[in-house]
């Protein structure tokens, strides 16, 4: 694995405004080297306490229209529905930024595909395919997929990420980089996800965890590298890996 680095802050207020000026570091370095940038955000509450951060910074002077937002995985209900990541992200602020329509890539909602999981998971590995980037800059050998420059995620007190569960079959997948999630242990059952091997495809994988109830599980996370129990520990951007923590989810990584 690559070197993982620990940021740490006294609360999730301030982690999320020390991320969002990290995130628009990174993105202006993307379009500097590489013309574009793509990004993975997460959901939850941490998701949207980022995402309020990153609204709130000034960015009117940066040409966004060479930015793409990507999301990790996402609740399988209506669109608009406030249970879905996209949405929990467009009312935290997304519809602040100017990145356009078309550079938002939305997973497939309940009402696309007539309903069908499958299909959406599909449709998805195909819009990442459209935009598979033609240079693997060195790193490793490229799925057909953008090398997100920023992989986010968020992680529960089980340690999953995405929608990729402890001790869950769909984590296994090795076949393709989209899945369909029929039977999460956590609410809503119905999800799509990137799998590991597109988890992988970043530069850097940054993990963005607050409050005491997730201490366990970093702890657990930076213990031996187990997918199958703590699917978090296994994360690894091609260039480094980050855990942004707050100082009550970082209270335990002494004993881990």
């Amino acid at each position: 694995m690559t070197d993982r680095s620990i940021q740490t802050r006294a609360n999730k207020s301030e982690l999320a405004q020390a991320i969002a000026a990290a995130l628009d570091d990174r993105i202006d370095e993307a379009l500097r080297s590489r013309l574009q940038a793509h990004v993975a955000l997460t959901g939850g509450s941490m998701g949207q306490e980022l995402m309020k951060a990153w609204a709130a910074r000034n960015n009117d002077d940066r040409d966004w229209s060479q930015v793409h937002i990507w999301w990790g995985d996402e609740r399988f209900v209506a669109a608009g529905d406030a249970e879905r990541n996209d949405q929990q992200a467009e009312d935290a602020g997304l519809k602040k930024l100017g990145v356009p329509q078309g550079n938002i890539h939305r997973m497939p909602s309940s009402d696309d595909n007539d309903g069908d999981v499958a299909a959406g998971a599909q449709a998805y590995a195909d819009e990442l395919a459209r935009w598979s980037d033609s240079t693997t800059d060195g790193l490793a050998e490229k799925l057909p997929m953008p090398t997100f420059d920023v992989l986010m995620l968020g992680m529960g007190p089980d340690g999953h990420v995405a929608s990729l569960f402890p001790q869950h079959q769909d984590q296994l997948a090795e076949d393709t980089t989209v899945i369909a999630v029929n039977d999460s242990p956590k609410p809503p059952p119905t999800r799509i996800s990137l799998t590991f091997p597109a988890l992988a495809e970043c530069r850097e994988a940054w993990l963005m965890v607050a409050g005491a109830d997730k201490a366990e599980a970093v702890a657990r996370a930076f213990g031996k590298p187990d997918s199958w129990e703590c699917p978090a520990s296994v994360i690894d951007g091609q260039i480094g890996t980050t855990w942004w923590l707050d100082d009550d989810a970082a209270g335990q990584l002494e004993q881990g």
